[in-house]
């Protein structure tokens, strides 16, 4: 059985960022035989500085969204940061996205259950897998219809991230697909300047690593021109480079 893909853009940028990366998945998907989920978010609340793009908003996304899901017959995620927001989100995205600093507000967690979508829980910089029974617990009992977790690294010092790869099989104890944020585990938070730095050269070996302690899926923010993007450029991935890492993982 394939693994779990997700990949798309940091941000909505713009809808012909989001179809260029679309036309992209859609041909891995046809050429590999896997089913890679497209990923944006139309609300970046949590960046650095209160100056950063953060998205389109709302409504405008949700649109944006279900046009690149019926166009091109990709299933779609995005996140949520507050609970009002899971209601309409549940009625576009197939999965339902916590991010890692609200992984354990019940309130939301809560929503986006009520939805009946999977909801993908991103593991908290501050919290160890094991931890994450708990998040599974409160989603799993409001109702998702699936509950994913994702590993995206830990905080032990400034402006750093390090992957615990144990937390993998920790947290397949709680849920049967266990992803790897291939992208996110490579960021240095707030190290640029009031932008999050990262260093996208390790995102392979990331996924390779991952695969070994027995990852189900994999989570990769891509775009185009990375460097030009408006939201975590320096640790999204090329599209490009994108083929050559699936293909490493299908091996």
């Amino acid at each position: 059985m394939n693994p779990t893909f997700i990949a798309g853009p940091c941000v909505m940028e713009s809808f012909s960022l989001m179809e260029e990366v679309a036309q992209e998945l859609v041909r891995l998907n046809h050429t590999y035989h896997i089913d890679i989920i497209f990923k944006a978010s139309f609300d970046k609340a949590n960046r650095t500085s209160i100056r950063s793009f953060r998205g389109p908003g709302l409504e405008r996304g949700l649109t944006w969204l279900n046009d690149i899901k019926k166009k091109y017959g990709l299933r779609v995620l995005t996140d949520i940061h507050e609970s009002y927001q899971a209601a309409p989100v549940g009625e576009v995205a197939d999965v339902l996205q916590i991010p890692a600093f609200l992984c354990r507000q019940t309130d939301l967690l809560v929503a986006a259950a009520r939805t009946g979508r999977t909801v993908n829980i991103k593991k908290a910089q501050f919290l160890s897998g094991e931890d994450m029974k708990y998040p599974v617990e409160k989603a799993s009992e409001a109702g998702a219809s699936e509950v994913w977790l994702t590993e995206r690294g830990n905080m032990y010092g400034y402006n750093n991230l390090v992957v615990d790869f144990r937390n993998i099989a920790d947290m397949k104890k709680f849920t049967p697909t266990v992803i790897m944020d291939c992208t996110h585990s490579v960021q240095r938070p707030g190290a640029a300047g009031g932008k999050t730095g990262g260093n996208r050269e390790f995102v392979p070996a990331m996924a390779l690593a991952a695969k070994a302690f027995g990852a189900t899926g994999y989570f990769f923010e891509v775009h185009p021109y990375p460097d030009n993007a408006l939201s975590d450029g320096p640790n999204m991935l090329y599209l490009s480079q994108l083929e050559p890492v699936i293909q490493s993982i299908l091996l």
